[in-house]
């Protein structure tokens, strides 16, 4: 049995000298804004002229890098690597493989703040939050590592007289990797090296808004000893590279993250048996959430107000185990609702460049107007008590929102916002506040603030979430700790950061050898 990995600590930024070595960070990351990134495919270096413009989402003007942008041709030519070298790479040691990730994991930890300091240019993600994604990259690489080693010998079954049984582990084949803008480096990496300590070859798709994170860790990944072929990179459109790739006979399984637009749309195009295809398609995907925080007339109202506060504006709402609903029973409601406006006026909006930002940019121009547009209906379906505002003058700005007195039913309580926006409503009693919670077609994360143990033992079987909290907010699952996915529209609840992930990235091979 492999020895658990501790998580890596966040980073205490009321210390002097974590503070200067952040800031040494950003200088370096500034030092190298607005260079070119090309493809790679085999562990060649491949420029196109057809470029993807990364921008700072805090500063419209400010390039973080032009990233070439691979077409279906570009595709198939990866794809085809990565078919050849599966072959190879599937039976590499999984020692081998490991090593590669914890060596990985030992490069980002010495450039943490590097990282950190990409997220919050390319990402407008502040100080606190871009620390912890990092850490959280380096979880997956580290988590995955020795998962890998406590799987390569398989699991013991019965054997009998005259003959002998294996069940060993096998990897699947070419997995396509589409990752989210939202947690960059996070995501992008822990999807990858899932899938790459697994034994199988990747075509990685970041999000087209942080691509240069992405190119970043495949050059960490090539510096750990990564043979060329098996990590692909291949940023570009979704609608010509990415359909081309889901739809492609010899991908083996798609790994997503995302809205649940396009997860639903991966998901029906993956169904479909194409051309030459031997295999039924695995799908991977984390889709998303319309998370709620319930809190019972029973409960510590603080803690109440500042977990409602955290989870719904940390990273401007952009998360999917935000907090967009607050589920209040009816003889607190008031309560903790003015404590929430009272925080939420204290809250630091701007540059994530800033120590003290609490809340920075959404990520573009087209989550801007989308956010906003929510802000309206939430003025007709209920009251906005603070916020509502935007500045898009020169980064795209949204000031966290509360929207009081909704019916559970309202368009802003039911529908995926992705921004700095909470929605209160009433509850009768703690039973009603239940249903109400549940009534979403979402299942993905849900937190619970009460103080009477039945209640709480009723959430725990009723609250029909994949990550459910109790006595504190609704995100900030750690790897390891609290794997995380989510039921319903939410995904497949694949549980990433959990014993069973590295599974949905193998398949399962008996041998019986009679004597």
């Amino acid at each position: 049995m492999v020895l658990p990995y501790k998580h890596e600590p966040l980073t205490d930024f009321s210390k002097k000298e974590y503070q200067a070595s952040f800031l040494a960070g950003l200088k370096t990351v500034e030092g190298y804004l607005g260079k070119n990134y090309e493809l790679v495919i085999g562990g060649k270096r491949i420029s196109t002229e057809d470029k993807i413009v990364s921008r700072n989402p805090a500063n419209k003007a400010e390039v973080i890098g032009y990233v070439s942008k691979a077409n279906k041709e570009l595709a198939e030519k990866a794809m085809q690597v990565a078919y050849e070298t599966f072959q190879t790479w599937r039976k590499v040691k999984p020692e081998v493989r490991a090593d590669i990730l914890f060596k990985a994991a030992a490069i980002v930890r010495r450039r943490k703040d590097e990282f950190s300091a990409l997220l919050v240019k390319e990402a407008g993600k502040p100080w606190v939050e871009a620390d912890a994604d990092v850490a959280e990259g380096i979880d997956f690489m580290e988590y995955y590592g020795r998962q890998m080693l406590n799987l390569k010998n398989g699991v013991e079954v019965n054997s009998r007289p005259g003959e002998f049984n294996r069940y060993e582990y096998i990897p699947l084949g070419v997995g396509v990797v589409i990752s989210p803008w939202n947690f960059a480096f996070a995501i992008m990496a822990g999807t990858t090296v899932a899938a790459l300590v697994s034994g199988n070859t990747v075509l990685l798709k970041p999000a087209s808004t942080t691509p240069v994170v992405a190119a970043k860790f495949v050059e960490v990944l090539e510096e750990a000893g990564l043979p060329a072929g098996v990590l692909n990179y291949v940023p570009g459109s979704g609608a010509e590279v990415g359909d081309y790739l889901v739809d492609h006979p010899k991908t083996r399984f798609i790994s997503f993250t995302g809205s649940r637009d396009v997860g639903v749309r991966i998901y029906e195009r993956a169904a479909k048996v194409n051309p030459g295809q031997i295999w039924l398609k695995r799908v991977i995907a984390e889709m998303g959430g319309k998370d709620t925080i319930v809190v019972d007339k029973e409960a510590d109202l603080e803690l109440a107000a500042k977990s409602i506060v955290a989870s719904a504006f940390g990273f401007a709402g952009q998360k999917c185990s935000a907090c967009s609903r607050a589920v209040v029973v009816e003889d607190v409601y008031d309560t903790v609702l003015n404590r929430v406006v009272e925080l939420t006026k204290e809250l630091v909006v701007g540059d994530p460049a800033n120590q003290e930002t609490f809340v920075g940019p959404v990520i573009d121009e087209a989550a801007y107007n989308k956010i906003l547009q929510y802000v309206e209906i939430g003025k007709e379906e209920g009251k906005v008590l603070v916020g509502g505002k935007g500045d898009n003058s020169k980064g795209y700005f949204v000031n966290p929102t509360v929207i009081a007195d909704l019916d559970p039913k309202a368009r802003v309580m039911q529908e995926e916002i992705f921004g700095p926006v909470v929605g209160f409503t009433k509850a009768k009693d703690f039973d009603d506040a239940l249903a109400i919670a549940n009534n979403t077609e979402y299942g993905l994360t849900g937190a619970v603030i009460s103080n009477n143990r039945a209640h709480i033992e009723k959430a725990r079987e009723d609250f029909h979430v994949g990550n459910l909290y109790i006595n504190r907010g609704c995100t900030g699952a750690i790897v390891g700790y609290q794997p995380f996915g989510g039921f319903n529209m939410s995904g497949t609840d694949s549980k990433a950061g959990g014993p069973d992930y590295l599974l949905l990235h193998l398949q399962g091979k008996s041998t019986a050898e009679s004597f």
